[in-house]
């Protein structure tokens, strides 16, 4: 749907949010690359050349140019820069201009190593994506050996040791050169600024629940810091922790000083989802739908809207344990979900569509092949949201059910009385119903028509008589 939201027409500006330093591109390129693939790194580098030597702002520029720059699609170039966006490396202000719009691409540092390593997300992410060696030689090499002073005295004097104050007239200034000290509203210092971590997980958690099952005496509110509250957050998007489940690590991570202390707090979810899901890291399936393409936003009034809803506040692992009675599901269908989220960028609803349609058209059965044959056609057509997911399921059902087949004689074959009742998920059997009723009253219609057609012939035969009398 990136037409709806640009155009090649449109204009852009890139700004800076402070220097970028060529040691930035390494953590890009080793730290940041795994993640979100070469194609976003790609762009992240295009628009940085953009920028002037020390200078925060780009001249103005179309996305055509930015296109031929970059050799790729304008729906490639949106994809890439959502995920710039939400890895944080990207701030995106618009603005509408007659028919066309511009925009503001500022670019955000990337996180230290110090904080990435230490972030509590990406870099468990990053582990699960290399592996454990490649993790730890990324490690040696944004490191370096930290020297000990303890065993040393320090001897550096202070600026008052070293430097002494004319307090003689000579200091003496004007007002006029006073003004010049006051910081101009229209410029900024060109400055270093600090990366910008993940951000949006507050909105996924219900605080309300977690604190109504707390009680004060126990956890004292004001130890709910924004940091902690940030954490709680950003740990239970990453192992899919419920409040009531939270409320237990919360507890548990509770210091002497009746303050949460964050590392025991990171530790107690570690050991909650190794203890509960039987695997060492999390990993991209217990993503949710992003709110951008959420589109289900006020309260349902159907049951396919509800359905809508909860398949796009839930993650693809527990759609699947959903469907298989609440059993975990097994590493095989975990990967091969993770695989076509990674490989053809689907998001999580959409994914946790394909898993529904798959599972209940195949007898439960979740074929890697068919799944990839699935998923690939809807990246190919950019679909992005569980509504348009669940219309091309819909849609493309019959062509579907044939590769299902492996045959071109499955669509003479499902017109035989069928040995079983096949399962089909609620929001497309009523497209079938629709299908069969319009089948249904085909014969109708057909007679309705051959008889039309009589009575036409009657009447220009009619005519044709009149028209020789006279």
């Amino acid at each position: 749907m990136h037409w709806q939201e640009l155009l090649p027409a449109d204009s852009y500006l890139v700004s800076s949010a402070g220097l970028l330093h060529d040691y930035d591109r390494k953590i890009l390129t080793r730290l940041y690359q795994p993640l979100i693939g070469p194609i976003c790194i790609s762009l992240y580098m295009t628009l940085w050349s953009e920028l002037e030597e020390n200078r925060l702002w780009s001249e103005t520029s179309s996305h055509y140019q930015l296109m031929n720059t970059i050799g790729l699609k304008l729906g490639d170039i949106y994809e890439a820069r959502l995920l710039l966006e939400g890895i944080g490396l990207l701030n995106v202000y618009k603005k509408s201009k007659n028919e066309t719009k511009e925009f503001i691409y500022e670019l955000n540092p990337p996180l230290s190593p110090q904080q990435f390593f230490t972030d509590g997300m990406l870099n468990i992410y990053l582990y699960k994506k290399i592996g454990k060696a490649q993790f730890n030689r990324l490690k040696r090499f944004f490191c370096d050996d930290h020297i000990l002073t303890d065993q040393y005295e320090g001897v550096t004097k202070s600026f008052a040791e070293v430097f002494s104050s004319d307090h003689l007239d000579s200091l003496y200034v004007t007002d006029e050169a006073k003004n010049e000290w006051k910081p101009v509203p229209e410029q900024q210092y060109i400055d270093r600024a600090e990366g910008v971590e993940p951000s949006g997980f507050d909105d996924l958690f219900d605080f309300d629940l977690l604190f109504a099952g707390m009680k004060s005496s126990i956890v004292p509110k004001k130890a709910f810091t924004p940091k902690i509250k940030s954490t709680i957050a950003k740990l239970a998007f990453l192992y899919g922790i419920d409040p009531l489940e939270m409320q237990k690590l919360v507890m548990d991570a509770v210091s002497l000083d009746d303050e949460i202390d964050e590392e025991l707090l990171r530790k107690a979810a570690r050991d909650w989802y190794q203890i509960e899901r039987q695997a060492d890291m999390p990993s991209l399936v217990n993503r949710v739908q992003p709110i951008r393409e959420r589109t289900q936003k006020e309260e349902p009034k159907t049951k396919e809207q509800e359905l809508i809803r909860h398949l796009e506040t839930i993650s693809p692992r527990e759609r699947l344990m959903q469907l298989s009675g609440g059993a975990e599901p097994s590493s095989g269908d975990l990967k091969v979900v993770e695989g076509v989220m990674i490989n053809q960028k689907l998001n999580p609803g959409v994914v946790n569509v394909l898993i529904e349609y798959v599972m209940l058209k195949t007898d439960m059965k979740f074929t890697k092949g068919y799944v990839e044959k699935l998923a690939g056609h809807w990246a190919r057509l950019k679909v992005s949201t569980v509504v348009e997911a669940m219309e091309l399921a819909k849609n493309e059902h019959r062509k579907y059910q044939d590769w299902a087949q492996g045959s071109r004689n499955a669509a003479k074959g499902s017109r035989k009385k069928a040995i079983r009742e096949e399962v089909v998920p609620e929001w497309l059997e009523k497209k079938e119903e629709a299908q069969q009723e319009q089948n249904a009253d085909q014969p109708e219609l057909d007679a309705q028509k051959r008889e039309l057609l009589e009575k036409w012939k009657l009447w220009k035969a009619g005519g044709e008589m009149n028209d020789g009398k006279d």
